[in-house]
């Protein structure tokens, strides 16, 4: 402690920074497939265009939820808030069910093989847990406010 100010390790702010840049691309990937032009869709296989005819609207609002609430938190860590934590859970509650959704209520294992289909999802439920707790810590050691 220098000054009564608690000294936040180097290695905190590697992996705030990581997962920025993790949910800003969750962000790019939810206006992706979200808005996604009918030329751009007309280049995939039909297989893959009939996923996107696979998604009720409730899956977008979901992955908004999920996308933005990590960015939201993410932002929240960078600018040392415990309210982080409330973001990051908001945002797992919305990727629990649209991975579910994703990977077992949609045909993306008969698209893209099971391996495939199921390692971006199982990735990014264990990343939000991971925020989760990573920002419990951060509370615990004082160096959110």
């Amino acid at each position: 402690m220098e000054n009564g100010k608690i000294k936040i390790p180097i290695w905190f702010w590697v992996v705030t920074i990581f997962f920025l840049l993790w949910n800003i691309m969750g962000v790019f990937s939810f206006y992706e497939h979200t808005f996604i032009s009918e030329e751009a869709l007309a280049k995939l296989p039909e297989q893959e265009r009939e996923l996107y005819g696979d998604y009720p609207i409730w899956t977008t609002i979901v992955f908004a939820i999920a996308a933005f609430g990590g960015l939201l938190g993410s932002l929240g860590l960078i600018f040392k808030k415990k309210w982080s934590k409330i973001a990051f859970i908001i945002s797992l509650c919305a990727i629990i069910p649209q991975m579910v959704h994703n990977v077992f209520f949609t045909k993306s294992m008969e698209v893209y093989g099971p391996v495939q289909a199921a390692t971006m999802p199982i990735m990014v439920v264990v990343f939000g847990v991971f925020l989760v707790w990573f920002s419990n810590v951060a509370i615990k050691k004082n160096w959110l406010n």
